[in-house]
């Protein structure tokens, strides 16, 4: 699959595009075109959540960096927020019962010498917390896939918008083109 084209501004960059001025110019207005012109705005349920409200600002300003902070994307750089801030959540609560689950196989042996528990309370105990760190396991897994998702839908979309652009002139555009369908 070939790449797809550089953007107006990094063609400009590099200053070494094989393309004429009037393509450049032609290209730079059609890539206009593919955005609304608004910048991203963040929901209120984002800005509530401190780790989301991290997130979103931060992407916003790599894509205010290549130009693509619009809010054509808004709804999907809110959702990836907060799918960043859940993700994070659920792995803070895995590793809590990481933790107790580790505290209890300390306390184990004393626990049982004291018979304030039985042998078979405390691994039903422990089968129980094994469960809920796979459970969340799981949940953070699904998380991840989404933003996976996410994160290629939205590089797709942004690279979708480049390739709909024209790499040269139309035929109608060319000087030299017409020229020749006029003499012959």
């Amino acid at each position: 699959m070939a790449r797809p084209s550089k953007p107006v501004s990094v063609l400009k960059a590099e200053k070494k595009s094989h393309r004429t001025k009037a393509e450049l110019s032609k290209r730079q207005a059609q890539e206009a075109k593919t955005l609304s012109g608004i910048g991203l705005r963040e929901r209120p349920e984002v800005k509530q959540v401190k780790a989301a409200h991290k997130e979103f600002i931060r992407v916003r300003k790599l894509l205010k960096n290549i130009e693509k902070d619009d809010s054509l994307y808004e709804p999907v750089i809110n959702r990836y927020a907060m799918l960043q801030a859940e993700c994070l959540e659920f792995e803070q609560k895995k590793e809590s019962f990481q933790k107790d689950l580790d505290e209890l196989t300390e306390a184990r042996e004393q626990l049982i010498k004291s018979e304030q528990i039985s042998i078979n309370e405390y691994f039903r105990m422990k089968i129980q917390m094994q469960g809920k760190i796979l459970e969340l396991d799981k949940a953070v897994q699904n998380k991840r896939k989404m933003l996976l998702d996410i994160e290629k839908e939205n590089l797709m979309t942004i690279a979708s918008a480049l390739r709909n652009i024209p790499k040269k002139a139309d035929d109608n555009d060319d000087p030299i083109l017409s020229l020749l369908k006029g003499s012959g």
